[in-house]
């Protein structure tokens, strides 16, 4: 079980970096009315918020660069726990903005997942 849960989160990591960094609008899939993002201290509810957050940011391009994904089972039947760690590089800036996003994961009828609850910081040096 363990294996597969890093599996799962580990591909769920790849297919979020990669919206955010390609296509960040689709983005909104990934989320449900009941989602709560939390995004550098402010709190936004249902996907459409979270969305326009996302796309609101004062930069267009970017690139995720992960450099860790610890996953858990949560103690929602088929619900994960993923944290994750890294480099966002931004375009222009010398030097990359270290990152902490943590992500819960709820499975849906259709076999998928969507995020429930989803906390990203930048991590100050």
């Amino acid at each position: 079980m363990g294996e597969q849960i890093e599996v799962v989160g580990r591909s769920f990591v790849d297919h979020y970096y990669h919206l955010f960094d390609n296509d960040r609008p689709s983005l909104g899939s990934l989320y449900q009315p009941t989602s709560m993002l939390t995004f550098e201290g402010q709190k936004l509810q249902g996907g459409e918020d979270i969305c326009a957050k996302l796309n609101a940011l004062p930069f267009g391009q970017c690139r995720h660069v992960v450099s860790t994904v610890d996953s858990q089972p949560s103690s929602l039947a088929g619900g994960i726990i993923i944290f994750v760690s890294g480099s966002l590089l931004l375009p222009g800036e010398e030097h990359p903005l270290r990152f902490s996003q943590m992500f819960h994961l709820i499975p849906t009828a259709e076999g998928s997942f969507f995020v429930q609850n989803d906390v990203f910081r930048l991590n100050y040096g």
